[in-house]
């Protein structure tokens, strides 16, 4: 059911008001990273590293990144220093990116990967605990899913920004580096901004809490084996760009467009799909699922133009999880531990995402169809998990 509002047609409310600046800052911080990370495969390439190290790059950065959120977020819990703690991971994301510029080597590149992804390790948990208490007016689908689609809007320009600067300088990567400073000074000034006007979004939360206990329920860890699976089967893009560029299936100045085309993909189906989350449900996860896992294929089996389409799909499923992940965990936890929980489920989403591409790394010394079959086989097998979380949540509505 929709939430009901009595406020003047057309004027927003302080929840949505909220949401749209922590969406405008996840805008420009997309804008930064995202950039940097749609050439990062063939900059490690570039500078010596091979498919196997680019792999174990990429997934040990999402591991870090992912599995350093179960502290950050078990941290603001027990604090209370929401902001304090999301200020901290953005302001060390958005200073590395523009380092990446003056690495030398691909051993220092890749501390500088690895230290972005402990950035945002350390700022999401809290960040998106702060958005839940937004989002519940409006519906969590919705409130995630207009955040995740201003997000990844900006990491559909900072490619195409990178894509000109690489062509415009002759594969000048450290030029495109160096021009992310800039999107990230604007991120910074914004979440100062943010800060300063809304010190508590906790008191943004509209109505009682739907649950409440010390405990996690036991769907909620059904529903964590099945992301983890559908991590699994996820590629980093990094080694789909490397693939590209050694296979010369996709020349290397239109990569950053084919992942700009992801990201455009991954916004647009946010938006979408948050709608009809809160209408539909986690059931909206099945199909969905069986949709994507046609990227593996179509991206390392395929042409040209099948592997653009297999790289939308694949950015298709990653914008879908990243927003129906924490508009489905939000009613399952109460708002108190909400951190905590957002920090465990994506730290074990992000250790199956690094043994997924660690794999996926190996496969390519037996062949691009193992690669694809264990992508593929990861994605199906989750599907049960999703059905039995499907069924308790509809046995628990009203």
């Amino acid at each position: 059911m929709e939430p009901t509002d009595s406020r003047a047609p057309g004027k927003l409310s302080p929840a949505l008001k909220f949401v749209l600046m922590v969406g405008a800052m996840s805008f420009f911080a997309d804008f930064t990273y995202e950039g940097a990370r749609s050439v990062i495969g063939q900059y490690l390439g570039l500078l010596g590293a091979g498919a196997l190290a680019v792999a174990m790059i990429t997934g040990f950065g999402e591991l870090v990144g992912y599995g350093l959120r179960l502290f950050s977020g078990r941290g603001a819990d027990r604090t209370g220093l929401y902001w304090p703690i999301t200020i901290g991971g953005y302001v060390l994301q958005m200073s590395v990116v523009p380092l990446l510029a003056l690495a030398g080597s691909w051993e220092v590149a890749a501390l500088l990967i690895i230290l972005e992804r402990v950035g945002k390790a350390i700022r999401n948990p809290p960040r998106d605990a702060m958005l839940s208490h937004a989002a519940k007016e409006m519906g969590y689908g919705w409130g995630f899913g207009v955040h995740e689609a201003l997000d990844q809007f900006g990491a559909l320009g900072g490619p195409l920004l990178v894509a000109l600067i690489v062509a415009a300088s002759n594969h000048d990567y450290k030029t495109a580096f160096a021009a992310m400073a800039v999107p990230a000074a604007i991120m910074l000034t914004l979440l100062a901004v943010a800060r300063r006007l809304y010190p508590r979004p906790q008191d943004l939360t509209a109505g009682p809490a739907e649950v409440s206990g010390r405990g996690l329920p036991r769907v909620f860890w059904i529903y964590l084996a099945g992301a983890a699976l559908v991590a699994a089967g996820f590629a980093d893009f990094p080694i789909m760009a490397y693939h590209f560029q050694r296979s010369g299936t996709v020349h290397a100045d239109l990569t950053p467009i084919f992942y700009a085309a992801a990201m455009a993909v991954s916004g647009t189906g946010s938006l979408v799909f948050g709608r009809l989350f809160d209408r539909h449900g986690i059931g909206l996860l099945i199909p969905l699922t069986l949709i994507t896992a046609a990227y593996a294929p179509l991206a390392f089996l395929g042409g040209f133009w099948a592997s653009l389409i297999g790289v939308c799909l694949w950015g298709l499923g990653m914008g879908v999880h990243e927003s129906i992940i924490p508009a489905a965990v939000a009613p399952m936890v109460s708002p108190d531990r909400r951190a905590s929980a957002y920090g465990l489920f994506t730290a074990a989403y992000g250790t199956a995402w690094f043994a997924g591409s660690a794999a996926i790394g190996a496969l390519f010394s037996v062949s691009l169809g193992a690669v694809a079959a264990f992508a593929v086989a990861a994605e199906l097998v989750a599907l049960p998990l999703i059905l039995i979380v499907r069924r308790r949540a509809s046995a628990a509505a009203p």
